[in-house]
């Protein structure tokens, strides 16, 4: 069975670790475990990514699916996200984040909540979420899976999204197009997306 995260090679030097780029944390670094299929988001996507959201991330509820190191959740929190979820197949990367958190959580003026639960994507959307809503999804399935356009349909269909809410996408492959891509939720609009390399990535709105 492939693991329900990413994938990341160990880095030149050998240290697992990715900076907090803004906000409470401001240049913490937080180590991550060399399990296989974890790859963090790089630290330039990410400046790109939350200079997109701004303060969409302020007071919001967010859900880290296929969080491996956590990086997208951390850098949420950092920047005065209410709460973030983290959803993660791997013990390993689980007990990372919660580590972190622990370790993150003491800085004077953190407010923030987060929850870290182990479990394949595709269980927790079929009904392990309960009834909370998300405004703000962080979505970055294994791209050697092909499972991004499934995922994003139970995502859509799970009931776990509030009205007009985000989700950032990572893929191997061109983003997908709400009416041009075969099973692909309708009413997401691409608002902005870019490449880095092999990897590309966007902000989708989930339209009421």
């Amino acid at each position: 069975m492939i693991p329900n995260h990413k994938f990341r090679a160990r880095s030149a030097n050998g240290s697992n670790s990715l900076r907090i780029i803004a906000g409470l944390w401001r240049g913490r670094r937080v180590s991550f475990p060399d399990v296989q299929g974890l790859r963090p988001t790089p630290d330039r996507v990410r400046e790109t990514v939350f200079n997109w959201l701004q303060t969409l991330v302020i007071s919001e509820d967010c859900l880290d699916l296929y969080a491996g190191s956590g990086a997208c959740g951390f850098e949420a929190l950092s920047r005065g996200a209410r709460s973030v979820t983290f959803v993660d197949a791997s013990s390993t990367a689980c007990q990372h984040i919660r580590d972190n958190l622990q370790i993150l959580q003491r800085a004077p003026g953190y407010h923030g909540s987060a929850q870290v639960v182990q479990s394949r994507a595709e269980n927790w959307l079929s009904g392990g979420h309960s009834a909370r809503q998300f405004g703000l999804v962080f979505l970055d399935p294994p791209f050697a899976d092909g499972v991004l356009i499934e995922c994003c349909r139970q995502l859509q269909e799970s009931g776990a999204l509030k009205s007009g809410a985000h989700i950032y996408v990572e893929s191997g492959d061109a983003l997908p197009i709400a009416g041009q891509t075969a099973g692909f939720p309708p009413h997401w609009q691409l608002l902005k997306n870019k490449r880095a390399g092999k990897v590309f990535y966007g902000l989708y709105r989930s339209e009421p």
